[in-house]
């Protein structure tokens, strides 16, 4: 099957359902394991370092390689990448489920990483192939947003549920039908779709894109939760090196992953920029929510889940008027109205403690992701109008590479914050009568603290619990802090760098050549205007 470019039909619309379905399985899985926190911790022992990279393995090696697969997917065939993605991602979480170690599931969830991201990149760009009318495009490029959104919401939820019937790997186990469904009805519903004189795949390019991120979230990780010493201070320096030489080599390449002109676009560069700070904050804090209803509140994974369902009201009504208000307002105030919103949300959380009303925690966290949700709501055409369309997947993945590492830095650097400052807190408050390996598990994670304190009598579990629970708000705290000064500053820059785009009229332009042709098709010249 091959592209066409008149108004899709009912097979691109089966097709795109299609298409939804792994995009939902894998915005699931960044949030699935966030209630089995203490499960894991109970099984598999993990450290406060590993515990870590068992929660944000999958999005920075997803992160990693979105790129390389973007442009892989735009030489090999991005139906033909879709289709491999899905079957090495059901793999992967077959090998994630049946973990017997920290370090396994660590390997596990890096597997599923790199194999997401194979699939990722195809589904937006297969859009492009698929959606040629531009009210068409803006339908199904909402839908794979909302789906998106929407995913990161269930996932706990999904994994709630789970884990109040099966054990925790099995939270892994539902990527399993949604994948095979994808690799039996894809080649009947999605076009195959090859960029027109792509070149050769830049290798070492790619090399250096994968490894320009590992290096610099392992310092940031390491020394925020296990102090300074010398292999993780000397990871940044590294990283931030061959980040640089990735850039260098995209310069200088005759066929560059990524063609660095696109961030001389603004609408581009800037819609990139917003989606990397909103989910930065929208799930760095997810996890500190998710902690504080099932550690601190004592809830039941199910209860914890449900009730997690609270904000999304928030995100909902903040999409609907994002929506209602794209053609009235200008860009830039909008998504500077919506980073002031997520900051007052984690303003809020800095008022949260272990006793207080389970309101205001569900309503700081609503405020926070209504604020986030709202400004992505608006970036995600902006991406795939502004590139041609040969560099499509290129492109798509750049902008999911923004989601997941603003996702990925969200989880490593709020949650560094708040692991130190519960450990220092936690130092001179632990109860006397603590054996060493009881002390160490306490001190690592509230995890640990909550496993421990189980086990101990009376007085002596009550007191640990307390000063676990308010060691953790402690943190809370001041990761929120690190938040609420993000976003001030995140507002600033998102009304400097949108503040070009005049308030979009309706689409009613023609769609542009899109299979095989080297027009830069869907694109206006003032989306084009150079920084």
């Amino acid at each position: 099957m091959t592209a066409t470019h008149g108004p899709a039909g009912r097979r691109e619309w089966i097709g795109l359902a299609v298409l939804l379905l792994p995009v939902l399985v894998l915005s699931m899985d960044m949030g699935v394991l966030f209630f089995a926190v203490p499960f894991i911790s109970t099984s598999l022992a993990p450290s406060g370092t590993q515990q870590l990279w068992i929660m944000d393995m999958y999005s920075f090696l997803l992160a990693g390689f979105l790129i390389t697969m973007g442009a892989l997917g735009d030489r090999i065939g991005r139906r033909r990448l879709l289709m491999i993605g899905a079957a090495g991602f059901a793999g992967a979480s077959l090998l994630a489920a049946w973990s017997g170690s920290a370090d396994q599931l660590i390997a596990a969830r890096a597997v599923l990483g790199i194999t997401g991201a194979t699939v990722m990149p195809s589904t937006l760009a297969l859009i492009r192939n698929m959606f040629h009318a531009p009210k068409q495009r803006q339908v199904a490029l909402a839908a794979w947003g909302g789906v998106l959104t929407g995913g990161a919401t269930l996932g706990p939820v999904a994994g709630g549920l789970l884990l109040d019937h099966f054990w925790w790997g099995s939270a892994f186990l539902i990527a399993l039908p949604v994948m095979a469904l994808v690799l039996v009805v894809a080649p009947f519903l999605l076009p195959e779709y090859r960029a027109p004189k792509a070149g050769r795949f830049d290798l070492p390019g790619a090399l250096l894109s994968m490894a320009a991120i590992l290096p610099v979230v392992y310092g940031v990780k390491t020394v925020a939760v296990d102090g300074w010493s010398l292999l993780p201070a000397l990871a940044l320096p590294i990283g931030l090196l061959i980040g640089t030489a990735f850039v260098l080599r995209q310069r200088t390449a005759a066929h560059p992953l990524i063609d660095l002109g696109l961030f001389r676009i603004r609408t581009f560069s800037g819609a990139i920029t917003v989606n990397t700070i909103a989910m930065f904050a929208m799930m760095g804090f997810a996890l500190f929510t998710s902690q504080y209803l099932q550690l601190v509140k004592g809830m039941s994974p199910l209860a914890a889940s449900l009730w997690a369902l609270v904000p999304s009201v928030g995100v909902g009504a903040a999409v609907g008027l994002a929506g209602a208000l794209a053609g009235k307002v200008r860009p830039a105030h909008l998504m500077a109205g919506g980073f002031l919103v997520g900051a007052a949300g984690f303003g809020m959380m800095t008022l949260v403690g272990p006793d207080s009303p389970l309101a205001l925690i569900l309503v700081a966290a609503g405020v926070l992701a209504a604020g986030s949700v709202g400004t992505m709501t608006l970036t995600a055409e902006m991406v795939v109008a502004a590139a041609p369309p040969e560099q499509a997947g290129a492109a798509s993945a750049t902008s999911e590479t923004a989601v997941e590492l603003g996702s990925s830095l969200g989880i490593a650097l709020l949650g560094a914050a708040g692991a130190a400052i519960y450990k220092s807190r936690l130092d001179g408050r632990l109860p006397a009568g603590l054996d060493g390996e009881a002390a160490k598990a306490a001190h690592d994670t509230l995890g640990g603290a909550v496993s421990v304190a189980g086990q101990l009598p009376g007085r002596l579990g009550g007191d640990l619990l307390e000063a676990g629970r308010s060691a953790f708000t402690d943190g809370m705290h001041v990761a929120a802090v690190v938040g609420l000064v993000f976003l001030l500053g995140a507002s600033v820059a998102a009304h400097r760098l949108m503040r070009h785009l005049p308030v979009p009229a309706a689409a009613t332009a023609p769609a542009g050549p899109e299979q095989g042709e080297p027009e830069h098709g869907g694109q206006q010249p003032a989306e084009r205007a150079a920084v």
